[in-house]
């Protein structure tokens, strides 16, 4: 009798970002050419973090590359809002993004509401966050403006297109009716507006951060027009992890390491951290493979089914996406405003 076969390890497919980005950069570069001119993105870089330089630097080259002006204005913290504030004023400058963190407190939520709507590409301001929690597409009745989304939240909803998670066949805005999500994050800036997205989609989702668990759903049936939020008293890692079909991990620092064990078989993994594993001397870090970094355990090849094990580039293909989609609406209302006007000068 033959002995059986040990699982393959390589069953788990690593899907890296950039195979991600790439078809995503040619749906930008469409909506590029459509455009009179190159947009003009500002980055404003107020901290020595070296995430937020590669971020920045990623940002750039993807600029660049693909027929947009990016310009990085690296200055003192105590100057960012007034250059913000400058920013908002000048014609010349399209899109505005701020490398967080600066002040690393409430400072920074306030930088955050600084920048002029029309020109947040981050998709940070209140505005448009309150659209996304509210479940709501567009800023204005006429639904000329599209609400910008979250570029992190929206490059994880893309993966998960990608990754076909999401279920085409349903109509948009319900294609995760029946995905068990869990974010392991609850910030304000990524993980909150994550699962908030991700439940708006139809997804059951558990938040999880230091506090504890809670569910993010529509319901039972999606029936429900946005999502509602439910505190899981007493649960942990260990009862929402196991029920998951996709897990999302975004926690800093390199204490965190998700349990292998804790996965469902043929999990879905995807990690927006950008620690590397704990336990190994700088000397060796070169010699990290993907599977051994980030917010998961080296052994996660051996539980997920495909592993996606950083974000970043999907994220600034979302910025973007972002400064077309927000510099096209502008335009639009624009028009409108200026025919009503046109209109009511006739009328007169």
């Amino acid at each position: 009798m033959a002995a059986d076969k040990k699982a393959d390890p390589t069953s788990c497919k690593m899907v890296s970002a950039s195979a991600v980005a790439k078809g995503l950069l040619i749906e930008v570069s469409e909506g590029l050419s459509k455009q009179g001119k190159s947009p003009l993105l500002a980055g404003f870089l107020a901290n020595t973090d070296p995430a937020a330089r590669k971020y920045a630097e990623w940002t750039d080259r993807t600029c660049r590359e693909n027929g947009f002006k990016f310009e990085l204005r690296e200055i003192d913290r105590e100057d960012v809002e007034a250059n913000i504030l400058a920013a908002n004023e000048d014609d010349g400058v399209d899109g505005i993004i701020v490398y967080y963190p600066i002040f690393g407190n409430r400072q920074d939520q306030y930088l955050q509401q600084v920048t002029d709507v029309s020109k947040d590409v981050e998709g940070l301001s209140h505005r448009y966050i309150f659209k996304l929690y509210h479940n709501e597409r567009f800023l204005d009745k006429d639904l000329s403006q599209k609400s910008l989304l979250p570029c992190t939240p929206l490059a994880v909803l893309k993966i998960l297109d990608y990754l076909r998670v999401s279920n085409s066949i349903l109509p948009y805005g319900n294609r995760l009716f029946g995905r068990s999500i869990t974010v392991v994050n609850r910030s304000e800036t990524v993980g909150r507006p994550l699962a908030a997205l991700l439940a708006n989609d139809g997804a059951w989702v558990y938040s999880v951060d230091v506090t504890g668990v809670q569910q993010f759903t529509r319901g039972e049936g999606i029936r429900k027009s946005r999502h509602e939020v439910l505190d899981k008293e007493g649960w942990g890692l260990e009862n929402c992890v196991p029920l998951s079909d996709v897990v999302i991990c975004g926690v800093p620092g390199e204490s965190f390491k998700l349990p292998t064990k804790l996965l469902k078989e043929g999990a879905v993994c995807i990690n927006f951290s950008t620690e590397k594993v704990c336990g190994f001397p700088p000397s060796l870090k070169h010699q990290l493979t993907d599977f051994d970094n980030k917010n998961f355990e080296v052994d996660i090849k051996d539980k997920a089914s495909i592993y996606v094990p950083a974000i970043g580039k999907v994220t600034i293909v979302m910025l973007l996406r972002n400064l077309l989609v927000g510099k096209n609406s502008n335009v639009v209302a624009e028009t409108r405003l200026n025919l009503r006007s046109d209109s009511a000068k006739t009328e007169r």
